[in-house]
């Protein structure tokens, strides 16, 4: 099992999306995230949407050209292939065939994503998906507008056996009071599977784990911040089953602890 931080978003890439725009950048994100204890990343440059044109063959091509260069300068940092998986019709054929990555191309779990502004529903993606072996991992929700809007759907979707990744910037208040407020409900009510940095670049959305996982630590306990930035992504990086569900229960009701303030 992994020792250090496994992170299972973050766009390390150079060149391929709005992440990492060149491999000098691309080597200072791994230095910071080494420095800050990360192991492992797995690089999840984005498919589908915007980004039709990232091709799985491409992706694995420009993943062991940076593994090589990381090497090749001592960066003591693990690296496998990935994609942040934009929702649309088509997803789950080119999954099967390879165009689209699975994470650690493993075919055993996607990093999912909804378009930022609207939340729809995800029930038949997640039935589709396990019908071919896989599990879903919404990345990032509480940034979504329509999950803002209504927190309830996510208890609700985790009891489909969807997985949740939160950002660990969120839990730092980076992208606003409300997003931070939802995601530290999510972690109090174990609706949380996974933290991670979706890191873009060395100046802002940086590959930092640490501060996140002492946050997690500080809202419920030592054990589930190792379940979220270590145990967990490192069984994804292993194509090993990650437990689905609600991990943990809070003292308070759910409802009782819903962010208070909304977002039009």
């Amino acid at each position: 099992m992994h020792d250090g931080f496994v992170d299972i978003h973050c766009h390390l890439l150079p060149g391929i999306d709005d992440g990492a725009t060149d491999l000098e950048t691309s080597l200072g994100m791994a230095r910071m995230a080494v420095e800050d204890g990360t192991s492992t990343i797995l690089v999840t440059p984005h498919q589908l949407g915007n980004f039709g044109h990232n091709r799985g063959d491409d992706i694995r091509r420009r993943t062991a050209d940076l593994q090589q260069a990381l090497n090749e300068h001592q960066i003591p940092l693990q690296i496998l292939p990935g994609g942040d998986v934009r929702i649309e019709d088509g997803m789950i054929e080119q999954l099967v065939s390879g165009e689209v990555l699975s994470l650690g191309d493993l075919r055993k779990h996607v990093l999912l994503e909804l378009p930022h502004e609207l939340y729809f529903p995800m029930e038949g993606i997640l039935s589709a998906l396990e019908r071919q072996g896989m599990t879903g991992i919404l990345s990032h929700p509480e940034r979504n507008r329509g999950i803002l809007r209504e927190p309830g759907l996510v208890p609700k979707l985790v009891g489909e056996g969807c997985l949740m990744q939160v950002t660990a910037g969120s839990l730092m208040g980076t992208f606003g009071p409300n997003c931070q407020q939802l995601a530290e409900w999510m972690i109090t009510e174990g609706l949380v599977h996974f933290v991670a940095t979706d890191a873009h670049g060395t100046k802002k959305r940086r590959p930092l784990m640490q501060r996140a996982f002492d946050r997690v630590r500080e809202l419920a306990g030592k054990s589930a911040a190792k379940k979220l930035c270590i145990r967990n992504p490192g069984l994804v990086a292993c194509g090993q089953r990650v437990p689905a569900g609600r991990h943990a229960q809070s003292r308070r009701g759910w409802r009782s602890l819903l962010p208070a303030r909304r977002v039009a």
